[in-house]
């Protein structure tokens, strides 16, 4: 099986083809440049690279959050228009899953945290050994996830654009262990890993299905929340 994985949740960009348990071509980039202008190099590069093209996917893999909301539909943009071509079945991947795939620990728990502004974090958590999950993805203020630290199995690792406000908060918590950030971020094999694990579980779609999930309201959709109940009498 061909599997393509992509993420564009965050600031960061990868891409990944994988032949069953082989990685065949990664590619990661994090330029300060915006998704749009670098995305789709980085997909033609794993083409030409490897010698495949997109006929010969079996399976696309793709981070449909939650995330930054425009990476998200960069992302899922990209795989529809290059799956629905050929109809080969498509995982919309949890971001904090694909995170957890890429960690490169092999026992404890890693918790994947990815920066929601504001003190919060989008997150999850995931047993190491089988990467089975622990907790739904949900948003939180940091703090909010104490009782969880104090309680799971360890050691805890802490990956994804958010793991350092958590280890700022837990980092001297008995078990929390350094992930060196260069290793805490999301892969494209990890996107693959978590998507085939998706298709063993029957959760592939087809490409017309993908659809983005932000788990909470966007900026302007929460400031126009706010304006309306502070006018309420």
């Amino acid at each position: 099986m061909i599997t393509f994985g992509l993420d564009s949740a965050g600031r960061t960009a990868a891409v990944a083809l994988m032949r069953g348990e082989e990685l065949l071509f990664e590619s990661f980039l994090c330029a300060g440049h915006t998704h749009s202008e670098t995305l789709m190099g980085l997909v033609d590069g794993a083409f030409k690279a490897t010698g495949l093209s997109p006929a010969d996917v079996d399976l696309w893999g793709v981070c449909a959050g939650p995330g930054s909301f425009t990476g998200l539909r960069i992302g899922l943009a990209t795989v529809k228009g290059l799956a629905l071509v050929h109809g080969a079945p498509c995982a919309a991947v949890s971001t904090p899953e694909a995170l957890a795939y890429s960690c490169p620990a092999g026992q404890g728990t890693v918790l994947a945290a990815l920066d929601a502004r504001r003190g919060e974090v989008y997150w999850a958590a995931f047993d190491l050994a089988s990467r089975a999950r622990l907790v739904p993805d949900s948003a939180a203020p940091v703090k909010d996830l104490a009782q969880f630290v104090e309680n799971c199995k360890k050691p805890l690792f802490f990956v994804g654009d958010g793991a350092a406000l958590c280890y700022n908060v837990y980092g001297q918590t008995e078990g929390v262990l350094p992930c060196p950030p260069a290793l805490g971020l999301c892969r494209g094999a990890g996107v693959c890993l978590a998507a085939r694990a998706m298709n063993d579980r029957g959760e592939a779609m087809s490409a017309a299905a993908l659809a983005p999930s932000y788990l909470r309201l966007s900026q302007a959709e929460r400031e126009r929340a706010e304006r309306g109940q502070s006018l309420r009498p």
